[in-house]
């Protein structure tokens, strides 16, 4: 990606940016009995949109995806849809490690009215590169018209999806975008050597955005901007309209609080830093529990360090 100098640079959608540049990788809140909290979901959506969110997925990694069911799913999207839907891109997560049940889910998302789909690498049974080729493939075919962004997350997947076997997909016109997230920005450079601009790539993890920026990515699915949005929308505004320096001095900046909020098992920490920040997102579902003591210590620390004196 060239660098773009513009009077006013803009995060809204573009054919660059397909879904913005901001996307946040929302919570999904959880009442004390351990409902999900689709009024609380619905007004931290708006709060997110109204701080600096292009964008916002539903039911992915941070959303507890594994623990809701799919109707739980299907309402946390229309809650959030009647609330922000038309101000910000939503994205609703539709991954599987069945692909029949991945399908079926992409088909839902976009009768939802989803603007695009998540769609994570299948998880646990490992595929070989030319299984993960047919899964997305059938996922691709199975709603034409909902644009994809494929999600590599190694870490929590088991295995990778290869920039070759992407480069390959991208004969499907609705897979448009990719979030990377194996903590490499050598995955973004492979990525742009074999699809150039055909396809969008996004920072999948808030502490490598801006080296990330660097190397081609158009912008970041961020969990840190629950609390940052202003900070991390001045960040991407700053690389995005030339001024390095800035955009390095915000990076800088809000580090620590990237690194926190990976201290533990995400969404363990985001969740904690809600609940301080004054959010009753409540507790994860089993098997994750809340933060402890040492970490909730840390997350107070950081956030009372960027708070305007």
């Amino acid at each position: 990606m060239s660098t773009v100098s513009l009077g006013e640079p803009s995060t809204a959608p573009s054919s660059e940016a397909p879904f913005g540049r901001l996307l946040t990788a929302m919570v999904t809140p959880f009442r004390l009995d351990g409902a999900v909290d689709l009024d609380l979901a619905a007004r931290l959506a708006d709060h997110l949109v109204e701080n600096g969110s292009d964008g916002l997925v539903l039911c992915g990694t941070t959303g507890e995806s594994p623990t809701l069911t799919w109707q739980e799913q299907h309402d946390l999207f229309a809650a959030v849809k009647a609330t922000v839907g038309g101000r910000a891109s939503l994205l609703a997560g539709s991954g599987s490690n069945c692909t029949a049940e991945a399908v079926e889910a992409t088909r839902e998302a976009a009768a939802l009215g989803a603007d695009g789909a998540l769609v994570v690498v299948p998880y646990y049974n490992k595929p070989p590169q030319d299984g993960l080729e047919a899964h997305f493939r059938a996922v691709a075919q199975a709603a034409p018209q909902l644009p994809l962004m494929l999600y590599n997350i190694p870490g929590r997947t088991g295995c990778s999806l290869a920039a070759e076997t992407t480069a390959r997909l991208l004969d499907q016109p609705n897979v448009v975008a990719f979030k990377a997230a194996s903590g490499s920005t050598e995955e973004v450079s492979q990525l742009r050597a074999l699809c150039g601009g055909r396809l969008a790539i996004y920072s999948g993890d808030d502490a490598l955005t801006l080296p990330m920026l660097a190397v081609g990515a158009v912008g970041v699915v961020s969990v840190a901007s629950h609390l940052v949005g202003p900070r991390i929308r001045t960040m991407l505004l700053a690389f995005l309209g030339g001024d390095m320096a800035a955009a390095l001095a915000e990076h800088e900046r809000l580090l620590p609080l990237c690194k926190a909020l990976f201290c533990t098992t995400n969404p363990i920490p985001v969740k904690a830093a809600l609940e301080i920040s004054g959010w009753p997102v409540g507790a994860p579902r089993l098997p994750l529990l809340s933060a402890d003591t040492s970490v909730r210590q840390r997350l107070s620390s950081i956030l009372a360090a960027l708070r305007p004196t």
